[in-house]
């Protein structure tokens, strides 16, 4: 039964919704307004709760033109427009997109008239759609990240969904792996007709035989996108359309057969295909890639001109078609419910009867099921795998508690940072420290990869689980890292040391908390199980450094910043004592952060016997008391 578990689970979850909600007539409708009101810029709108932005898929001839396929890195853009914390995979190739629709989207960012129109349909919306047709999907991709960046970094609630309407491709496949690793996939919808070439050009490679075709081609679709009178003027010869056509086809049976990354363009998010009898939405982007041949070689180079200008006409049936019954002859009834999606999945796209793709589409169709189990089966896996591991965590509690009673009063932290290295008992912890580790790390590699569900970052119970992990193991990371002066190699762990998934736990736990704000604050009456600063035990070390560097230090200048560090420090830790979110380990008589504040008192006397008060400006403002 496994093996022929429910496919396209998030795609079809994603095209259902649409098919049954206005968002795609209404994101087609501001494209149009855009197209023939707003050339080389955008426009705004609001239905209820939903604002749309929608681009112009009219831009200005250059550049920008899906032609001239130079990718550059997307971190020129600079201040992380784009990706907060995106790490690459080791020998990942970094994250890339086209220089003419990444100068496009950056020319329309730093407009006052954007940043307005944006402020005010975050302020007034719940939800936001962005969408754009042709190039300004491309624009609409860019738009979309970026906001999804900047609603990340200020944890907002509101939900944002871009629908591009026969978009180029945008990026390499770098750009799709990140957005999947940001679990933002579900985010990007890419309507795609049947025979539209426009969003299979970038497959093929550059060549200047064709760009006054290509050229031709963009004035064409740009003048009827205004106006289908204007249309008329631009005339393209059957035999350029043929060019093109053979051109874009055989590259891209050589990239299908080829089954892996080979083009410099790589599809990201879902691809919804439509036809006249109906849509059929894919994820996987080999499975995008073979698609798209397979429809392209149901065409004909008129076809694949004139389907680039007939989306308002999918988009229009596509309720209508959501709406039908498909039902099949007795004799003909599949054997699986699988097998029976995938002849309802050809019956839509209209090659059901077209003997020529019918078997290969059905192989790409069941390439894009997801590998093995499904993902609601992925997380019950998980949550037994999770059960599995539940006595090493428990052995390491029990270790802490051991630790925080001893008679040397070190505590958890320096106990293990300390350890001798025939120790049993510490070996037995370490060990399960690393097993815990690698379960979690495999967790974070099946999100990357988006084998679990769309929402398995927002579940209660993986939040907390994790929190929990990150506030008793870290600070065992912390110590290993020090214990072994790994930070004399690389550095201080805060920024060389400290491993993503906690930098991913950190987040899905503060977007838990940003969703709890308004309740009462709740206050404690005795100090944590675990201090809640998973990092504390690093900014202890940092502190501890601050302190050896401002005894051996002459520069005045130096001494007024070091005398700074020390200072935030002590206040911060002064706080998180008052407030008892410290486990009292940290308040052991000879831990490392007790043995701090006596070295910090003690600097301080000295100050006082050395100084007076007013000079230098480490000893004024009330820091030495």
């Amino acid at each position: 039964m496994d093996a022929e578990a429910s496919s396209f689970e998030t795609s079809e979850v994603l095209a259902t919704f649409l098919a049954s909600t206005p968002l795609l007539s209404e994101s087609w409708r501001l494209c149009s307004i855009a197209n023939t009101t707003a050339r080389g810029s955008f426009v705004s709108d609001g239905v209820g709760d939903v604002g749309y932005i929608a681009f112009s898929g009219i831009q200005m001839a250059g550049s920008s033109e899906p032609s001239c396929r130079n990718l550059v890195p997307l971190e020129s853009a600079g201040n992380n427009l784009f990706f907060r914390q995106n790490r690459l995979n080791e020998g990942e190739e970094p994250i890339k997109v086209d220089d003419g629709m990444l100068h496009l989207f950056l020319s329309m960012y730093v407009s006052s008239s954007f940043k307005e129109q944006i402020s005010a349909l975050m302020e007034r919306s719940k939800s936001i759609i962005v969408t754009g047709h042709s190039i300004g999907g491309t624009t609409a991709s860019l738009c979309t990240l970026w906001l999804l960046s900047y609603l990340q970094s200020v944890s907002s609630p509101l939900q944002v969904l871009c629908i591009t309407f026969g978009s180029p491709l945008l990026g390499n496949g770098s750009l799709s792996r990140a957005i999947l690793r940001e679990r933002w996939g579900g985010n990007f919808c890419q309507v795609v007709s049947k025979h539209d070439i426009m969003p299979r050009l970038l497959f093929a490679p550059p060549t200047l035989s064709l760009a006054p075709q290509l050229h031709s081609l963009l004035q064409y679709w740009h003048f009827s996108m205004d106006s289908p009178q204007l249309g008329k003027l631009v005339q393209l010869r059957d035999e350029d359309k043929a060019e093109l056509f053979r051109f874009v086809l055989s590259h891209m049976e050589g990239l299908a057969h080829a089954g892996e990354e080979t083009s410099l363009f790589c599809p990201l998010g879902s691809y919804l295909f439509c036809s006249e009898e109906g849509a059929v939405c894919v994820d996987n982007a080999a499975s995008v890639t073979k698609m798209m041949h397979l429809l392209l070689m149901t065409g004909s180079p008129s076809s694949s001109i004139e389907d680039h200008l007939s989306y308002g006409d999918y988009v229009g049936k596509s309720s209508v078609q959501f709406m039908n019954q498909r039902s099949f002859m007795q004799a003909d009834l599949p054997e699986t419910s699988y097998e029976a999606g995938v002849a309802l999945a050809l019956q839509s796209l209209g090659i059901d009867s077209q003997q020529s793709v019918t078997g290969a589409a059905k192989d790409c169709l069941r390439m894009a099921r997801r590998m093995g189990r499904t993902p609601n089966l992925k997380n019950a896996e998980l949550a037994v795998r999770l059960s599995k591991y539940a006595p090493y965590r428990a052995e390491i509690e029990w270790y802490k508690a051991s630790c925080d009673e001893s008679d040397d009063n070190m505590g958890y932290y320096d106990c293990f940072k300390l350890r001798v290295s025939n120790s049993r008992r510490e070996y037995r912890v370490n060990m399960n420290r690393i097993k815990l580790a690698n379960f979690w790390n495999d967790l974070i590699s099946m999100l990357d990869n988006n084998q679990l569900t769309y929402d398995f970052d927002r579940r209660d119970k993986w939040i907390n689980a994790s929190q929990f992990y990150k506030l008793l193991v870290e600070p065992l990371d912390i110590a290993e890292y020090y214990g072994k002066g790994m930070h004399r190699v690389k550095g201080h762990y805060l920024k060389y040391g400290r491993e993503r998934r906690y930098e991913i736990f950190d987040r899905w736990w503060k977007e838990k908390e940003e969703k709890s704000r308004g309740r009462e604050e709740y206050k404690r009456s005795k100090f944590a199980s675990l201090t809640q600063d998973s990092c504390f035990w690093a900014r202890v070390e940092e502190a501890r450094e601050w302190l050896d560097s401002f005894r051996s230090e002459s520069d005045m200048t130096k001494l007024d910043l070091l005398w700074k560090n020390i200072d935030a420090f002590a206040k911060y830790a002064t706080k998180l004592v008052d407030s008892r979110e410290v486990s009292k380990d940290v308040l052991a008589k000879n831990s490392s952060y007790s043995l701090w504040v006596k070295d910090y008192g003690a600097l301080k006397s000295e100050l006082l016997q050395h100084f007076p008060p007013q000079f230098p400006s480490f000893v004024e403002g009330g820091m030495v008391p």
